[in-house]
């Protein structure tokens, strides 16, 4: 089982050469990611990264590079791990946000495992269920859905309150079965990068139980960002 469980979202103004203005907005937000981080870290120096990605099932190397110049700035990052790995891959934004979020902390190896969005449940709790036989720190990225406001992404959809009360319920409670209850057809259409990456966090999860030891919920841009640590209870 893991030895410990962080979720994160993944926008790239967590990164503060990338925040600008929202740098004050999102401060809170910031600081809590770096307790989730700190907390992972402390329990795990080895992580497997989870997101979702249209380039759908693959696993990314430690030591991998990347660089966050397509969100408009120049920031490189690298997974935790041996330089030179994977020289020619590109990290997608939840493995960028995993690496930026990940230096410093004292990281030994960072393994990306990616999913496409539309990953079928049972696909992702396969996948879980894999992951689970191995020691490490499971860190899970992803955002909830895109719909809070007029002027979010996705416009406004009135059914992302109650989508992302039921996602901030179930990291609350610690509740792996109520992460794999998520539709991923609403999910979809509320543009909720989340699901399919917590859904594999369900089946890393389930039968051994866990408590939450830090938790955040914001929605500064009409976006749900989610930041939770589980740690064995």
């Amino acid at each position: 089982m893991p030895a410990a469980i962080a979720v994160l979202p993944q926008p790239p103004l967590l990164v503060p050469d990338l925040s600008g203005d929202a740098a004050v907005e999102t401060e809170a937000l910031r600081e809590a990611v770096g307790a989730v981080v700190t907390g992972l870290a402390a329990a795990a120096a080895d992580w497997i990264v989870v997101g979702a990605d249209q380039g759908g099932r693959r696993t990314v190397a430690p030591g991998t590079r990347g660089t966050f110049a397509g969100y408009g700035h120049d920031v490189p990052v690298a997974l935790p791990g041996p330089e030179g790995a994977d020289e020619g891959a590109e990290l997608p934004l939840p493995l960028l946000v995993a690496a930026w979020a990940a230096a410093g902390a004292g990281v030994r190896s960072a393994r990306g495992e990616l999913v496409a969005p539309d990953a079928p449940l049972a696909d992702c709790r396969a996948l879980g269920a894999a992951l689970a036989a191995e020691d490490a720190g499971l860190l899970v990225v992803g955002d909830g859905a895109a719909r809070h406001s007029t002027t979010a992404p996705g416009g406004f959809d009135e059914r992302a309150e109650a989508f992302d009360a039921v996602v901030a319920a179930a990291l609350d409670d610690a509740s792996p079965g109520a992460l794999a209850g998520l539709d991923p057809a609403a999910a979809a259409e509320l543009w909720a990068a989340g699901r399919a990456p917590w859904e594999v966090l369900a089946g890393a999860a389930s039968g051994r139980d866990w408590r939450a030891a830090h938790r955040h919920t914001s929605m500064p841009y009409g976006v749900a960002y989610h930041v939770a640590l589980w740690e064995p209870a």
